[in-house]
């Protein structure tokens, strides 16, 4: 009988470990990325989980020969760590010998070990498994994770419990047509277009809770904003006093997540040439004056009195950088015909929300505000909407037993990672993007 004691033994060396091994032969694994023949010599790039590492390879002191290697190979080098102050690394390794661990059996369709995969976005998708190995493309990835991981590691701090809710669901968050419908064992259910419900319900629990993961929208848009299926940063918060409550929280959030990607992700920061934004304070103006600033200041008809069109979402922006500095703005007090039945109406103007938007860098990012907690207060406005209140007895549990003011927000992840790349389309942050043309990879 073998006993499994969860002792890992790695007998090759991390990457970012070499550098302790200047003058020693090391043992390291990974794919061949590219091979780069010069006179006498050869440079091989080494990709290992995060980092590219050019190796050298001689017939002076290499006990191979170079033909053996084929780009996409996985391989175990035993190599000797020298000294080279003119690299970057502060070493160089020399290629002794190869163990070849696997072959690819075809050739890439598509060049991937250039400082750019030069092709349409649509072959980038295509052939995404592959695409993704260059070391940028995944590169948008580890950048993503250290956001979740900045993210994560603020809301933990403020006593946030993390949660994890159902994604099939027994009716829609947000209502209206843009749901998908399943057939749940002869049942109606849907794929859940937001766990607005639930994080509520679980401020009843625990107060704060966050959760990162996906919800689905049936919206048939195929713009570069725009997918079907996205990863939601949500959290959601009891004892508020305002919803300004709630915009403090993200923008101290958004200050802790890119410290953590300065300290952390800098090699990510720098393969992708991307400048952080400065936050020391966002600035913030009500929906109705943004709509009139810009029609004032670039002579435009207001033409939709209750959403932002695109175009005047990147024209505030403007207006916002211009004035102030800030690549970031919220808009507050959206009308309550654009926002869902659970959002509070102000009580000086029942015709706005106690609402806000976070647009950055001409794009809006995150939906949050403060919610109905009173259980009449709620009632009423769902009757007032011609809602079925039977088919929402679970989720006005809640009010009926006794809620705190309490509110929250969801903010598009792939969206915060393409503005923060200054993307032209969502999808370059997606990592198999879903939306309504493309089911695969």
């Amino acid at each position: 009988m073998e006993l499994i004691n969860g002792i890992i033994k790695n007998p090759n060396v991390e990457p970012e470990d070499i550098i302790n091994y200047i003058g020693k032969r090391i043992t390291v694994h990974g794919s061949i990325y590219k091979i780069r023949k010069m006179s006498g010599f050869a440079f091989v790039l080494l990709r290992t989980k995060r980092t590219v590492i050019q190796c050298i390879y001689s017939e002076e002191f290499s006990n191979f020969k170079l033909d053996m290697l084929k780009e996409e190979s996985c391989v175990i080098l035993t190599a000797d760590v020298i000294k080279e102050e003119r690299s970057r690394t502060g070493w160089e390794l020399r290629m002794i010998d190869v163990e070849i661990i696997s072959e690819p059996v075809a050739e890439s369709p598509i060049v991937i070990n250039n400082k750019e995969v030069n092709t349409s976005l649509e072959n980038l998708l295509d052939y995404r498994p592959i695409t993704l190995r260059n070391q940028k493309e995944r590169a948008i990835f580890k950048l993503q994770e250290g956001i979740c991981n900045g993210f994560r590691k603020f809301l933990l701090e403020q006593k946030f419990t993390e949660i994890h809710s159902p994604k099939i669901v027994f009716a829609g968050a947000e209502g209206g047509a843009n749901i998908f419908h399943l057939n749940y064992f002869n049942k109606d259910a849907y794929l859940t277009q937001s766990p607005q419900f639930y994080k509520q319900m679980m401020v009843g629990v625990f107060e704060r809770v966050f959760e990162i993961g996906p919800v689905f929208r049936a919206e048939k848009h195929d713009t570069s904003r725009h997918l079907n299926e996205y990863t939601s940063v949500d959290f959601e918060m009891g004892y508020i006093e305002s919803f300004k409550d709630i915009m403090q929280m993200e923008t101290m959030m958004l200050k802790h997540t890119l410290a953590e990607l300065k300290e952390n992700y800098s090699y990510e920061l720098e393969l992708l040439n991307v400048k952080l934004p400065d936050i020391t304070a966002i600035p913030s103006i009500r929906f109705k004056e943004a709509k009139e600033l810009i029609s004032r200041e670039y002579k435009r008809e207001i033409r939709d009195f209750d959403d932002f069109e695109p175009e005047e979402e990147k024209l505030l922006y403007e207006i916002i950088k211009k004035e102030t500095g800030s690549e970031f703005v919220f808009v507050t007090h959206y009308p309550s015909k654009k926002r869902p039945f659970y959002t509070m109406d102000d009580k000086t103007n029942p015709d706005e929300t106690l609402s806000f938007d976070l647009l950055f860098r001409g794009l809006e990012i995150t939906t949050g505000g403060q919610r109905i907690h009173d259980y009449n207060e709620q009632i009423q406005k769902m009757r007032q909407r011609n809602m079925n209140i039977v088919l929402f007895e679970s989720y006005l549990m809640i009010h009926k037993y006794g809620m705190p003011p309490h509110g929250g927000l969801g903010m598009g992840l792939e969206r915060f990672t393409s503005k923060l790349l200054n993307q032209d389309n969502v999808r370059f942050s997606t990592l198999f993007p879903r939306d309504i043309n493309r089911l695969t990879p």
